[in-house]
């Protein structure tokens, strides 16, 4: 569920729930948002670096390429030294996933199909299950196998959706159910009706994704499109946005499509206007000094900064906190959506800044007291519903 009114309702596709590490996928759990790394994983300290950026960006899962066995030797530090599952991507060479799972990955990302013989895949099944591994079946229209080319012509949803199931199956025949799956296509529309399909056909936890989507203005645009609609149709458990990009950017984009849509909160949200010449102080670069002095929240937060009387009043007193310009210099401040005083223009960003940290001490204090007293409920970031 998501929102406070019956157009803000989202109603999730119901599915089973396996866990990746610590984190759970799917069922009731929140959908998490994952990146991969773009250093060579047998560079241990860089890769471990690149995690911890993207873990203050508040990614849930990490994946790494393990394309060869320095990369699975480089894993068990990699995994001992960061904070999220390490998800361990193979493709071909079944002693790769063996080994990924001895060294501490939490998920293996394979397809079961390129793996090889029956008995190679048996054998990745068992160190999946010996280690507490998942695996994610990770189907991609760029890599199909040569049948369902040949039997649809070319790649389309159905042929995805074909692929997907049939890699179900073999991992089901070993009697291994802790998957999930994703059939990713660089065109929006194929994945969308490929996602769509498969969340019709099981039930299955479901990682979604618009693959190879671009760079980060372009991607974020193609990916929110993408993603935004399977979300707000309720499918999807998991997801990562594909970017030319650091992945820590990944993170970010990844959290405002969850965010936009009210499935999970966390930091300052900053609802802005564009701003026009009745603009009472510079509301684009008020707006960037924000975002990036108040990086370091993670408790969930609104804020408004609007630049005139137009509109100022209206977006207060639908957030926590709130600035709208004024005339002769000063600004009126906005707290539960009420008039509370006026800054002068000179002072606002430092003094919206001590406002953000002050009511986040108070809401952490009133958790902290809740928890003391055993009725503290899940965390608001973590939470699916608004």
């Amino acid at each position: 569920m998501s929102g406070y009114r019956p157009y803000q309702y989202i109603e999730r596709r119901k599915s089973r729930k396996i866990h990746v590490g610590k984190v759970a996928v799917g069922g009731d759990a929140p959908i998490s948002v994952q990146t991969m790394t773009n250093t060579l994983t047998s560079d241990a300290q860089a890769t471990i670096e690149q995690i911890r950026r993207a873990e203050l960006a508040g990614v849930d899962i990490v994946r790494v390429s393990c394309p060869d066995e320095e990369s699975t030797k480089a894993l068990e530090e990699i995994v001992r030294e960061v904070n999220v599952p390490i998800v361990a991507d193979i493709h071909f060479h079944y002693k790769r996933a063996i080994e990924a799972a001895k060294a501490g990955a939490a998920c293996l990302r394979i397809n079961p199909g390129n793996i090889g013989s029956a008995e190679r895949v048996k054998e990745v099944v068992n160190a999946a299950k010996d280690y507490g591994c998942s695996i994610r079946i990770g189907v991609n229209a760029g890599s199909l196998e040569k049948h369902l080319l040949e039997k649809y012509g070319e790649p389309n949803p159905e042929a995805l959706v074909e692929s997907a199931l049939e890699h179900a199956k073999i991992l089901e025949d070993h009697d291994f159910r802790e998957f999930k799956i994703s059939v990713k296509a660089s065109d929006v529309f194929m994945a969308v009706a490929a996602y769509q399909q498969l969340a019709d056909a099981c039930d299955y936890p479901l990682h979604i994704g618009i693959t190879e989507a671009g760079s980060k203005r372009a991607g974020t645009v193609k990916s929110s499109i993408g993603l935004g609609n399977l979300l707000w149709a309720g499918v999807g458990d998991t997801m990562r946005v594909s970017l030319s990009a650091a992945p820590e950017e990944e993170v970010l984009v990844g959290w405002d499509i969850l965010k936009s849509l009210g499935l999970r909160h966390r930091g300052v949200k900053i609802i802005s206007c564009p701003s026009c010449a009745r603009q009472g102080f510079n509301v684009v670069e008020t707006v960037q000094t924000l975002e990036d002095r108040l990086a370091h929240i993670k408790t969930p937060l609104t804020l408004s900064i609007i630049g005139c009387v137009v509109n100022g009043p209206g977006e207060a007193l639908m957030t926590d906190l709130g600035v709208t310009g004024g005339g002769s210099g000063r600004h009126m401040v906005y707290s539960a959506g009420k008039q509370d005083h006026t800054v002068p223009g000179a002072d606002m960003i430092e003094h919206v800044v001590e406002l953000v940290e002050a009511r986040v001490a108070a809401i952490q204090a009133e958790e902290a007291k809740a928890k003391a007293e055993g009725k503290a409920e899940e965390l608001p970031e973590m939470s699916s519903a608004k």
